[in-house]
């Protein structure tokens, strides 16, 4: 089964934070699941992070390295995500998570959130 994490889900995967539901953390250990991180999380983490914010802890480079070492894939973004964005229904107006959205439903991938807004999207998105 293929994963994609939102940002916040894999920022709490590495760091075993306890806001990483008894759920996510199963599904992402599953020896039958593939874990991704979208080059988008990437992007989130790095504006973030370098604007200050608590909630971005570590640098884009540092998660990097933290995701390659947990053994996740990196999502590349292509031109079909960017396209698919505009049929998306607006529940949620961050660039990121819609992007998020956008990949899990073309590639398919189930999409771990804690977001209830962006679980709105699909039954693809799981709420974890």
């Amino acid at each position: 089964m293929n994963l994609l994490l939102d940002t916040h889900v894999a920022l709490w995967a590495i760091t075993d934070h306890p806001s990483l539901s008894a759920m996510a953390r199963e599904l992402i250990l599953s020896p039958r699941a593939t874990v991704w991180i979208s080059v988008a999380s990437i992007w989130e983490i790095s504006i973030k992070h370098s604007l200050g914010r608590g909630d971005m802890p570590v640098s884009g480079d540092d998660a990097i390295r933290h995701f390659r070492a947990a053994g996740y894939q990196f999502l590349a973004i292509e031109p079909e995500h960017a396209a698919a964005i505009e049929a998306l229904p607006r529940h949620h107006q961050d660039p990121f998570d819609r992007l998020l959205v956008a990949q899990a439903l073309i590639e398919p991938m189930r999409l771990l959130t804690h977001d209830n807004t962006v679980a709105r999207y699909s039954d693809t998105v799981v709420l974890v």
